[in-house]
């Protein structure tokens, strides 16, 4: 059986005390976040292999992007909110097979409030990505 914990280090903080910068144009896709400007390539599926998961993004209640080994992305909606996995950033699985599967249950791990298990919220399918490239 295949029990996993992933979950997203915090990000450092940088802070830049002698200049202000101020944007000198703003457009309508500078303010839509990166993660938001990905666009579906190809079919979904229904399961994706654990050994090639590098790491995982969770971005809010219902949104996991699994970065794989190779550069692909997959990103996998859930039918409905899984409370707390975009706070804690962090959920566990379990399964006796070899991939990761629409049909399996990811269960929100709380990093505080002694060790307590947030709720158990089933996988979408899992929809591969791209994203615009930076300019």
């Amino acid at each position: 059986m295949h029990r996993s914990i992933l979950a997203l280090p915090l990000a450092g903080l940088a802070l830049a005390a002698a200049a202000v910068l101020v944007p000198t144009q703003s457009s309508a896709e500078d303010e839509i976040p990166r993660w938001q400007q990905a666009e579906a390539v190809g079919e979904p599926e229904s399961c994706i292999p654990l050994a090639q998961i590098r790491n995982t993004r969770v971005h809010d209640d219902r949104t996991i992007d699994f970065h794989m080994t190779g550069g692909r992305v997959y990103r996998n909606t859930l039918p409905q909110d899984c409370s707390g996995l975009g706070f804690e950033e962090a959920f566990s699985y379990e399964t006796s097979l070899s991939r990761l599967c629409s049909s399996d249950i990811i269960t929100v791990v709380r990093t505080a409030g002694g060790g307590f298990n947030g709720p158990s919220c089933g996988l979408g399918q899992f929809q591969p990505v791209e994203f615009p490239e930076r300019e």
